[in-house]
């Protein structure tokens, strides 16, 4: 059985090795950090259907095709929030639809994408999610798209940007040659550049994952700024001198099944 990585499990794996252990493999909960996800899921599945469900027969698709898609998914906003979503879309019909001579059809919309990676004789399955892939000259562009109230980068952006090039090389033999953030309520996009060290940087991470993994060694902790907003900090030696227990519903440390070459 495959072990399974995304690129939120890898950048808590780089960030502190306990907290990954004590989220992924003892199975420990940890409260949500986010409110009602609504607003973004409508302005997401919005998006998908604009693109999915366009006739790419003719050359751009009008703002009224915006507002019949926008309207099959504001049943759960209220009245602030489908008036802020269709702003959004208007904005990014301004910016990034009126001004093409063609709209060009995506490789694909809202989907899931799986690969298989074997480091150390564990195979890993490596997991992602997208909002829309495009062709471009040389390559592959990822696009993802924010509602985040400012523009602010995630975290782990060259992790996601390695993980996704493995993932895509496999599937579609294509190189992954940029990821695009658009924020959506200010219309801006940054993009970010694929380079073979993003490959290898996610290639020597997951190898020492599987060292710990193989060896079944100490997960040791690792301090810095986001200690302040960890959910295990009563466990972890490193934050008090006097850990507690985990809890009885905790799992064991997993058995990973090695995958052995002949």
């Amino acid at each position: 059985m495959a072990y399974q990585l995304s690129a939120t499990k890898l950048l808590t794996y780089r960030q502190c090795p306990q907290a990954y252990s004590f989220k992924y493999d003892r199975g420990l909960s940890s409260p949500s950090a986010f409110g009602s996800p609504a607003f973004g899921i409508a302005l997401h599945k919005t998006l998908a259907d604009i693109y999915r469900d366009w006739n790419y027969d003719y050359p751009l698709p009008s703002l009224d095709w915006f507002a019949l898609c926008w309207q099959q998914h504001t049943g759960e906003l209220n009245q602030a929030q489908i008036h802020e979503g269709w702003l959004a879309l208007q904005l990014y019909y301004e910016r990034y639809i009126a001004p093409l001579p063609q709209i060009g059809k995506p490789l694909g919309v809202e989907g899931k994408i799986k690969a298989k990676l074997q480091i150390s004789n564990i195979e890993f399955s490596l997991d992602g999610r997208y909002d829309r892939i495009d062709y471009t000259d040389d390559g592959l562009e990822l696009i993802d798209y924010k509602t985040n109230q400012t523009i602010t980068p995630s975290d782990g952006i060259d992790l996601q940007l390695g993980l996704y090039y493995l993932i895509l090389e496999q599937i579609y033999h294509q190189a992954l040659k940029r990821l695009s953030l658009i924020y959506l309520r200010q219309g801006e996009k940054i993009s970010f550049d694929v380079t073979p060290d993003h490959q290898a940087q996610v290639r020597s991470l997951i190898g020492d994952l599987a060292l710990k993994l193989r060896a079944d060694t100490e997960w040791d902790p690792q301090v810095g700024d986001y200690c302040d907003l960890c959910s295990y900090q009563k466990y972890c030696p490193a934050q008090t001198s006097q850990p507690e227990p985990l809890p009885e519903g905790a799992r064991g440390l997993r058995q990973v099944q090695l995958v052995l070459g002949i």
